[in-house]
């Protein structure tokens, strides 16, 4: 499966980004999807996961009531809305395929997408 994130950019602090993550070649419904980041000098990190049923969804604590992860299954993709963003949240954000823990482990990536917070 390829998938391809978008809807990156720089937004200042307390300001809202949507990124999405178009699958191609394989239907995502058979996977979980997650996304992930990784800023300068950091290890990257679990941001938020989505059952493939949407049944079941896991947040960072640091992102927990801030941001919402989602799923259209019908148009192959998966969204991060991203609210109340902090300068601590820049990082390039990758949306992932497949594995569910709070480890940064899955089967398929995606190229990155940048998220710039200002203050």
């Amino acid at each position: 499966v390829q998938l391809q994130a978008s809807g990156g950019g720089l937004v200042q602090a307390g300001g809202s980004l949507r990124l999405s993550c178009a699958a191609s070649g394989r239907p995502l419904s058979s996977y979980h999807m997650g996304w992930f980041r990784q800023a300068p000098g950091k290890e990257r990190e679990v941001v938020a996961r989505i059952s493939a049923s949407s049944s079941s969804t896991y947040y960072l604590d640091s992102v927990k009531g801030r941001f919402t992860i989602s799923r259209d299954n019908a148009e192959n993709t998966v969204y991060l809305q991203m609210n109340s963003l902090k300068p601590e949240d820049t990082a390039i954000y990758y949306c992932a395929a497949g594995g569910w823990s709070n480890t940064p482990r899955a089967d398929y990536w995606g190229q990155g997408t940048q998220v710039t917070v200002s203050n």
